[in-house]
């Protein structure tokens, strides 16, 4: 008795994205390149007298933590806080601290509060970053004074004015991340 193989039908354009891998590189690496180029991109705004641009490193930092709990680790903190702590003029460890505290605090939040939408990640954002801007202001080394703290306002709003258009890239880049081949 022999066997005739089986021929199998032609598959719909879902059907044949089944039996695939990640990319690796991208899988891991998205994320935390991301957050890094994210963390260089103030550098290339002019300077001016006052903080303008929001810590758009911290806030993709919080954009990948809220959209995929599991993909950053908590202590990813450290090593992007340092990288960012390199590039930003902030005292060295200033980043490090803020960046391992915002992380404990999402993990502290989503402990609490097990359901999540869009107004609940955009309030946990909008406490971190204030929280982060006014601690940052404070630990700059400067004199820390009513027109230093009226200074980062402006910064503050256009980071909560922004953080949902960080997050729709984020999203982007985690359609990126789960690009799929082909077995080999």
């Amino acid at each position: 008795m022999s066997r005739k193989p089986l021929k199998l039908a032609r598959r719909d354009q879902y059907g044949r994205r089944i039996n695939r891998e990640h990319l690796p590189a991208l899988a891991y690496g998205v994320p935390y390149l991301s957050i890094m180029i994210g963390s260089l991109l103030p550098m290339l705004v002019i300077a001016g007298a006052a903080p303008l641009v929001p810590p758009l490193g911290l806030m993709l930092l919080i954009a990948w933590r809220l959209l995929n709990p599991g993909i950053l680790p908590v202590w990813a903190g450290v090593p992007l806080g340092m990288f960012d702590d390199l590039f930003s003029g902030a005292p060295f460890g200033s980043a490090i601290l803020l960046w391992s505290l915002a992380m404990i605090a999402i993990e502290i939040i989503e402990a609490r509060f097990p359901w999540r939408g869009f107004v609940q990640d955009w309030l946990t954002s909008a406490m971190i970053l204030t929280a982060y801007i006014f601690i940052s202001t404070v630990l700059s080394g400067a004199r820390v004074n009513g027109a230093m703290l009226q200074a980062a306002v402006p910064e503050l709003l256009l980071a909560l004015l922004v953080f949902p258009f960080i997050s729709r890239i984020v999203a982007r880049l985690d359609r990126l991340r789960l690009m799929r081949v082909k077995p080999s």
